[in-house]
């Protein structure tokens, strides 16, 4: 696989994981444990109530990728301004990208190429259809879809209070796994049986300064048999910094198209 196409589908991956903060005063989550009699509304209630709040973050995320015998893993440098953009540079800013929720764009100085596009390629990559909100959900640790708009039974599932809609969906099925400590997401799971595409998301979490927040994130997609991993593992990210985003396609480059 070429780097700028690696870097490609991993920026966008990495759309939210914005408010890990610095790794000082970090320690990993555990213990909590399930209660049976909280209601489906209750657990959703309480994954909402613990929503975190940033304006800025920077910092360095590291990049596995792997699909059948192609992978590949690189750091890279992270800035982001939520909602608003993602900045991010391969070591000797070999390749850039530059992100907003309506476009994405990268240039690879090696190859003197550059993309500008939206999340058409990242959905096909991933088997479900995204956006720019979903996916800051899906980094995050939040669930992928609106859980406020769907009535849920719930169950103690592996530690973990699990959430299936009440009325099943045909071409649709979700499922997600709520931690009990803070009601954050263990897992998250989207299937499309008819096109044979799942998608499934697991989290483990640090404690950052009073912020529950991913520390890696696995995310597994399966389309007809095609096996895709991206693990992500983010560290020394800082909240709340001024900071700048540069970024400006070189001159001369050719326009790519991917496949």
């Amino acid at each position: 696989m070429n780097l700028h196409k690696h870097i490609y589908k991993a920026s966008v991956a990495i759309l939210m994981l914005a408010t890990l903060g610095s790794c000082k005063s970090t320690k990993s989550i555990t213990g909590g444990e399930a209660n049976s009699r909280l209601s489906a509304k209750n657990i959703v209630n309480a994954h909402y109530s613990n929503q975190p709040k940033f304006r800025t973050l920077r910092g360095r995320v590291k990049i596995d990728y792997a699909n059948g015998d192609d992978s590949q893993g690189v750091n890279v440098s992270l800035r982001m301004e939520k909602d608003k953009v993602i900045w991010m540079s391969a070591p000797l800013g070999v390749v850039k990208a530059h992100i907003t929720p309506k476009k994405v764009s990268f240039y690879n100085k090696l190859q003197n190429e550059y993309f500008d596009g939206d999340f058409s390629y990242l959905s096909e990559l991933l088997g479900t259809e995204l956006d720019f909100e979903k996916v800051q959900n899906l980094l995050l640790g939040n669930a992928v879809l609106d859980l406020r708009k769907e009535k849920f039974n719930s169950e103690v599932y592996n530690g973990n209070y699990q959430l299936k809609p009440k009325k099943a969906q045909e071409l649709f099925k979700i499922l997600f796994q709520l931690e009990p400590k803070n009601f954050k997401i263990a897992s998250q799971e989207i299937s499309q049986p008819v096109n044979a595409r799942h998608l499934l998301a697991k989290y483990t979490y640090q404690d950052i300064s009073g912020n529950v927040l991913p520390e890696d994130i696995q995310i597994v997609a399966e389309e007809k048999g095609e096996l895709t991993t991206i693990d992500l593992s983010f560290r020394n990210l800082e909240l709340n910094k001024p900071m700048s985003f540069p970024y400006k396609v070189p001159k001369g480059y050719d326009k790519i198209t991917l496949k």
